[in-house]
């Protein structure tokens, strides 16, 4: 296992201009990180191509892993224009990963208002066969690609193993986010449990629930069912953490592991406390 971050968790310093993507990569090493996962908020490629060598570089001198490229991307179009479009600008999009020297990408495939079970069932054709072409192409790279269990619409880890197994190449597998799953009320263990068998990329998160009538304040969002969620210190949130990380480990799962931090505190001190917490989580189970 290799544990790391996800620059995404340091979004909070790098929106402030008290951080700059480069510095989180020395930032990472500094705390013991053997990766970091390149989120391009906040920066983009397109504007700033310059950026990809920077990164690579500045890795290479830190001494740690570029393990994970991860992007949005949505094949729910109202043309075939524009979903052939989508699927072309995902593919420019690998080869930034292939620029950054990463052999994972992430690539989101479809948000909708309505999450139906049927209306996923009518979309998942479309869905497959614009990742399956992603995938195609990214295996001339060596690259496997992926889909995360976020968004609401293909979340819960059911539909996660319908995308995978209707894609049916072996370069596509899934970012598997132990925390997400909540977010449609669905039991992290359970869940984990189900689909750590198709992962190629772990994010380790945590929250606080609270029901849904117990509304807590500012700070915090709605899963599918109305029940409350705040983003808190893996290790310090109301997940079964220990529980989640054993069934990992116990899988034989020995990729890289990634820490997502999306809490109210320092992102910082919120990432740091995070990474200690699931490296000692890890070794005790």
């Amino acid at each position: 296992m290799k544990l790391g971050v996800s620059s995404y968790s340091l979004y909070q310093a790098m929106q402030a201009g008290s951080m700059t993507i480069l510095e989180t990569i020395d930032w990472v090493a500094g705390i013991g990180g053997e990766h970091i996962e390149i989120v391009p908020l906040g920066f983009s490629f397109n504007d700033n191509p310059e950026l990809l060598g920077q990164i690579r570089e500045r890795a290479e001198e830190a001494g740690i892993a570029i393990s994970n490229y991860a992007i949005g991307a949505n094949f729910i179009a109202d043309s075939e224009e524009a979903y052939a479009a989508e699927i072309e600008r995902v593919k420019r999009e690998v080869d930034h990963a292939h620029a950054l020297g990463a052999k994972l990408m992430r690539h989101d495939v479809a948000s909708r208002p309505d999450t139906s079970i049927i209306r996923f069932q009518e979309d998942l054709p479309r869905i497959a066969d614009a990742c399956r072409q992603i995938a195609d192409y990214a295996a001339e790279y060596g690259i496997t690609t992926s889909l995360e269990n976020h968004g609401y619409y293909v979340q819960a880890s059911d539909r996660v193993q319908a995308v995978v197994h209707a894609v049916g190449r072996a370069n596509y597998k899934t970012t598997l986010d132990v925390g997400n799953f909540v977010c449609v009320d669905e039991n992290p263990v359970v869940a984990v449990k189900k689909n750590i068998g198709i992962a190629s990329m772990v994010h380790v998160k945590d929250f606080y629930l609270r029901p849904e009538g117990r509304n807590p304040g500012e700070g915090w969002f709605r899963s599918a069912g109305g029940g409350y969620l705040r983003g808190a210190i893996a290790g310090q949130g109301d997940l079964d953490l220990r529980e989640i990380l054993r069934i990992v480990k116990q899988s034989g799962y020995d990729g890289y592991l990634s820490i997502e931090y999306e809490g109210m505190e320092d992102c910082r001190k919120g990432t740091r406390i995070a990474f200690d917490n699931v490296r000692r989580i890890w070794d005790e189970v």
